[in-house]
């Protein structure tokens, strides 16, 4: 019978895990940290909801409403026209609980432990002998235990062991950082079912920053590629600056950050050990999506070892891995591609920003990105709207120059009048998190120039 270790317990491993134990392939899966919550916006797409079998009771919030705001402060409204459509925003924390216990219920071994050590055996083809410290007692220091498996999904994120184990080579990492906030009554509700994302040099000079609702708070973010992460908590406070006045009186009730990759690994298979998720590198460029990316991964992967193993009746060889990689390519690799060059294109000076969210506003390029998002499908333009979406971004860019500001504002408050919110900031703006005052305001132009 095949030995599998799953070794990372987030949404990639999860379902890798569900799909072996479903064939009756033996299966352990490792996680040390059961109550994880990584810095994530927690959005996921109409389509996983139904292709993963979500229940409604993991889904903190359903919204049908985003708006992209600019760096001058232009709003554009993107609403979702069929009511039952929606993105949904999740606590990573709930979302991984039930996405692994699932995995557990149908027979996986799950595992509270860490992988410390991996013997890939000769010539990295196993058999394969995992060190792990098990925090099954509850001990801070963990019991030393060893497990033999013939096959290993390295499911473990952006620092993965696994990869270093197979020598998958090394990738550059993007950085994320979230503060999760609680808003008094009249601002949470403002973001009952509505998303922010904000673009400009001040939030992020490669990305962008949100505000996304969850169960009983909002998660406000950023991100930055690696050569930047030094400016991350000074990227954070741009966004807590952009969005005080929607964000007024909040409290800091938890401070996240996290590495994720920028692109593939240059080898995701090595042996009979695949990569899967973040650690193999699947987080789309411009939107910085890798939930639904991570779970469709680690479940081709897990269907591909079901069927060259024969539902676990001999061990599958590299090569019957390297099947995996071509149909996930096959799938996905234009999806990459295309956003990459979007991310190059849009997010490389205020400017190009501007020119982004101007370009939102228009019902075809929300219908065509939604359809996209939603469903994860190509969606072909007809000759008109081709035309039309050529014309839309040579214009827009024009414009952009002119609009690009020179120092950012606060957005309004969308609840109450600006009296009102001013005399409530003198009061108390945002209590606790990062060290507001790490960036000085000075700073904005010298970031400026390397947008």
């Amino acid at each position: 019978m095949l030995r599998v270790a799953v070794v990372g317990g987030g949404p990639s491993g999860s379902c890798a895990a569900e799909v072996l134990a479903k064939a009756g392939i033996q299966t352990w899966i490792f996680e040390r940290k059961l109550d994880n919550a990584k810095p994530c916006g927690g959005a996921i797409p109409l389509c996983m909801v139904e292709e993963f079998d979500l229940p409604e009771s993991i889904i903190d919030r359903k919204v049908r409403n985003m708006k992209m705001i600019s760096p001058s402060n232009r709003e554009v409204d993107i609403n979702l026209e069929n009511e039952n459509e929606y993105i949904g925003m999740c606590r990573r924390e709930v979302m991984d609980a039930f996405l692994r216990n699932r995995a557990a219920e149908l027979g996986a071994q799950l595992v509270n432990g860490l992988v410390t050590k991996i013997d890939t055996g000769i010539n990295r083809h196993g058999p394969y002998t995992l060190t792990y410290s098990d925090y099954a007692a509850g001990e801070a220091t963990g019991s030393t235990k060893t497990l033999e498996v013939d096959l290993i999904v390295g499911s473990d994120g952006a620092n993965s062991r696994v990869a270093k184990a197979m020598d998958a080579g090394d990738y550059n990492v993007a950085i994320a950082f979230q503060e999760r906030i609680k808003l008094p009554a009249e601002e949470m509700k403002y973001y009952e079912n509505l998303a922010e994302m904000y673009v400009g040099t001040d939030v992020s000079p490669d990305f962008y920053a949100w505000v996304f609702p969850k169960y009983d708070h909002v998660a406000v973010g950023t991100g930055t590629m690696q050569q930047n992460q030094g400016l991350i908590k000074g990227l954070q406070e741009g966004i807590r600056e952009r969005a005080k006045k929607r964000l007024v009186n909040g409290e800091v009730i938890k401070v996240e950050a996290h590495p994720i990759p920028e692109h593939p690994r240059p080898r995701r298979v090595v042996g009979r050990m695949a990569l899967v998720g973040d650690a193999a590198g699947y987080v789309t460029k411009s939107s910085g999506e890798g939930i639904y990316f991570a779970a469709k991964s680690g479940r081709m992967c897990a269907e591909q070892i079901v069927e060259s193993s024969a539902s676990g009746s001999k061990i599958p060889t590299e090569a019957d891995l390297k099947k995996y990689l071509k149909k996930w390519d096959r799938q996905y690799g234009a999806t990459y591609k295309v956003l990459e060059i979007l991310q190059n294109i849009f997010y490389r000076n205020d400017a190009a920003r501007e020119a982004f969210v101007e370009m939102c506003d228009d019902k075809d390029v929300q219908r065509l990105t939604f359809d996209s998002y939603l469903y994860k499908r190509v969606v072909t333009m007809n000759p008109w709207q081709q035309l039309k979406l050529t014309l839309l971004t040579l214009g827009s860019v024009l414009r952009g120059n002119a609009l690009a500001p020179q120092g950012y504002k606060p957005v309004d408050s969308a609840v109450r009048d600006e009296a009102e919110v001013n005399a409530m900031l003198a009061v108390s703006t945002i209590k606790g998190g990062i060290k507001v005052g790490a960036k000085s305001r000075k700073s904005e132009p010298m970031l400026a120039s390397k947008g």
